[in-house]
């Protein structure tokens, strides 16, 4: 069971992902989001973690844990992308994919997501998808010698549906491979020009 999208896939968390989710959480700092790829999940009725993986060459960058409420048509999620792979667009990504699944597939109403005060990226980023943001606890947490204060945001159904041909206009054409880890093949010099459809100039 797999959801493509403009440069990833939400997948099947496998056995051999274990190693690298891991390694996330190693990595990453804890004050950035407070994301764990591989917390405990009790995954229960239409709960469900999903890896997140390129479409260029299958690379594991992330992954994305749901918590649903069937009977409220309401769910949330928490979503991590590792170090080396964010400013890609790979979490705007991930968030539609799962957005349109939830909303026009199992027919939610409602997403509703905490993010971290202090996680200016991550409030931008739900900005830009069409979240609102709906309060601010007073509720606070010290923690690393600053205060940590959490931003609940949220988007219906019917928002998304009315933003998401916004987004498809502003990536403009599909170009999975395309990203800060995509390189274009060095030439050698023993390239020729025939490789465009050119004549090669004479040897002088």
């Amino acid at each position: 069971m797999s959801w493509a999208g403009w440069k990833v896939r939400l997948r099947e968390v496998r056995p051999a992902d274990q190693r690298t989710l891991i390694g996330f959480d190693r990595d990453a700092d804890a004050r950035a989001g407070g994301y764990r790829h591989w917390a405990t999940h009790r995954v229960a009725g239409d709960d469900f973690h999903f890896a997140i993986e390129t479409l260029h060459n299958r690379t594991l960058v992330g992954s994305v844990w749901i918590q649903a409420d069937p009977a409220s048509g309401r769910f949330s999620y928490g979503i991590g992308i590792g170090p080396q792979y964010r400013r890609c667009g790979y979490a705007a990504d991930a968030v539609t994919i799962l957005l349109g699944v939830m909303f026009e597939l199992r027919r939610y109403r409602k997403c509703e997501v905490s993010i971290n005060g202090a996680n200016f990226a991550s409030l931008a980023l739900h900005g830009e998808l069409g979240f609102r943001e709906e309060g601010r606890p007073r509720d606070t947490e010290l923690r690393h010698g600053e205060i940590r204060y959490p931003v609940l945001m949220g988007i219906t159904a019917d928002r998304f549906a009315e933003h998401r041909p916004v987004l498809g206009a502003a990536r403009g054409p599909v170009r999975p491979w395309r990203g800060r880890h995509w390189r274009t093949p060095r030439r050698g010099r023993h390239w020729r020009a025939e490789h465009l459809g050119r004549t090669p100039r004479p040897a002088r």
